[in-house]
């Protein structure tokens, strides 16, 4: 098997684990603090920011290296969503929640770079 295939299917795997973990977190959250408010695809962001922060903290910018393809390619890419987020604030300015849509959108933001940043601190700290 060659070396790009060995590839694609690190990032194969990854990306399934990461959609069946974004699955299984945003129904938690749903079912926890109700659906008024896309509370499980601004968890599943801002983890999975933090998550990238600290890998990068730890490990640089590796590139294409198996790690790096599998947990930040693959699960964080499977893992991660900007098609929900992009798709629910939508839905809440369709539905008359303009303010919702707008916090949403800057929740989303704000805390993605934070926990980014979080993440990549924490790990230089701990290094």
């Amino acid at each position: 098997m060659g070396h790009g295939i060995a590839s694609m299917l690190l990032v194969a795997l990854g990306g399934a684990l990461g959609g069946i973990s974004r699955y299984a977190v945003s129904n938690f959250m749903a079912q926890l603090l109700g659906k008024a408010f896309p509370w499980g695809t601004l968890i599943v962001n801002a983890s999975g920011a933090f998550l990238a922060g600290g890998l990068l903290g730890y490990y640089g910018m590796p590139g294409a290296q198996p790690l790096w393809l599998f947990t930040i390619v693959g699960l964080l890419g499977g893992y991660t969503t900007v098609s929900s987020f992009s798709l629910q604030t939508i839905e809440l300015w369709q539905g008359g929640q303009a303010m919702r849509a707008a916090l949403n959108i800057a929740a989303t933001l704000v805390l993605g770079l934070a926990m980014v940043i979080l993440g990549w601190l924490l790990t230089k700290e701990l290094q």
